[in-house]
């Protein structure tokens, strides 16, 4: 059961710890050997995700009658944070699927819906993406481009989205879409609703992935649809409520995103801390240096407060309150962090720190952009102050 979100309780229950050691014990035995190269070959992690199918671990916050592993969403986070301690690609790889791919079917979604896709998701032998941003709407959400006519029982959808994750792989089952499915309003607004698009559709296309700067070993791509035809019951929910859902979709990835934060800025401490240990100077090792201790204290303070603020705002959300602030404040924290804490780990690497085979320097590639996606932090910051009725 989920801890109440007014309690101050800072020990993870058993069944927290265990899926906490469980997946360190994976990312460590299963990830951390095969990072370097998968990252260094841009090779999607396909054994790597049917293990976690096999762990139960590709549905954690989805009730067991539709194949979910039953946890809650501190589950989830505790689950993306010790990934993202080894390695981005597979941690975002089952962050988007969970999040973003999975989430609004379990919302949304019809009992047909959720009978006919959660169970694959679940257990992973199907990935699913979402897709929201546009070459013109990206963190202006509502100017969406895509439209999709209703025509004789059928959905027919042009347009184009980018910065798609999961959507291309060999074992990518659907993408939930917004869509314009109206006419512009006198106000300039616009009917958006979401639309699931199964892979294979004709139609639907994906594009070539995108040479990224960093979560190399993740799928990200550009997807068109053109004359693309799908049932009319392929509709998500109400017509008309796709702006009001994928809204509430990413405040919930706001969570995972944070996690992930907070796994990597742990991750580069872990490096860090190790590196000091056994790099010798003057006689001996640097972690004895005061200039060293600092960054190291500071890197451990700040990550420790980003935690807690990460399981707040899953504990809220399990609550059933409100949790639209402390996710924005959360992802705001722990991106930043992340950023600092990689460059942190490089400096103290020195030459090392520059060199790929260390893990410091794939963790500083993949760190930025976690002050751009789900939102960037200027978004979040306006997230934040809407909040506080600024």
């Amino acid at each position: 059961m989920p801890r109440r979100a007014d309690t101050v309780d800072f020990e993870l229950s058993p069944d927290h710890e265990l899926i906490r050691r469980t997946v360190r014990d994976f990312a460590e035995g299963e990830v951390a050997p095969v990072a370097e190269e998968l990252d260094r070959r841009k090779a999607f992690p396909y054994e790597i995700v049917a293990k976690l199918g096999e762990l139960n671990l590709m549905g954690i916050p989805f009730p067991e009658e539709y194949g979910g592993g039953g946890g809650d969403t501190l589950a989830y986070a505790l689950a993306v944070e010790e990934l993202t301690r080894v390695d981005s690609s597979v941690a975002i790889t089952l962050c988007a699927h969970t999040s973003l791919g999975t989430q609004p079917i379990y919302l949304f979604g019809s009992e047909e819906q959720k009978r006919e896709w959660l169970p694959r998701l679940c257990s992973g032998e199907v990935l699913g993406a979402f897709g929201l941003t546009e070459p013109e709407a990206g963190s202006d959400a509502g100017n969406t481009r895509t439209r999709a006519e209703l025509r004789d029982g059928a959905w027919t959808i042009n347009g184009a989205k980018q910065f798609i994750t999961n959507a291309g792989t060999d074992i990518s089952g659907v993408v939930a879409i917004t869509a314009v499915t109206g006419a512009e309003a006198a106000d300039g607004g616009k009917e958006i609703s979401n639309i699931l698009v199964p892979n294979g559709t004709p139609g639907y296309e994906q594009g070539e992935p995108y040479r990224k700067m960093g979560w190399n070993a993740s799928d990200t791509r550009p997807l068109t649809f053109e004359h693309c035809t799908v049932p009319e019951e392929n509709l998500l929910g109400p017509r008309g409520a796709g702006f009001r859902q994928f809204l509430h979709i990413l405040d919930i990835g706001r969570i995972g995103v944070a996690a992930m934060g907070v796994g990597l800025a742990q991750g580069a401490l872990d490096e860090a801390l190790k590196y000091a240990k056994e790099r010798r100077a003057f006689g001996k090792p640097i972690s004895k240096f005061q200039a060293i201790q600092g960054k190291l204290a500071d890197m451990a303070t700040e990550i420790a407060a980003a935690r807690l603020l990460v399981h707040k705002a899953a504990l809220e959300k399990d609550a059933g309150r409100n949790f639209t602030l402390t996710a924005a404040q959360a992802k705001l924290k722990t991106g930043r962090l992340a950023v600092r804490c990689s460059e942190e780990a490089v400096q103290i690497h020195g030459g090392y720190g520059f060199i790929e085979e260390y893990p410091v320097c794939r963790f500083y590639r993949d760190a930025k952009i976690l002050t751009i996606g789900e939102g960037t932090d200027e978004v979040q910051q306006m997230v934040i102050a809407r909040a506080l009725g600024a």
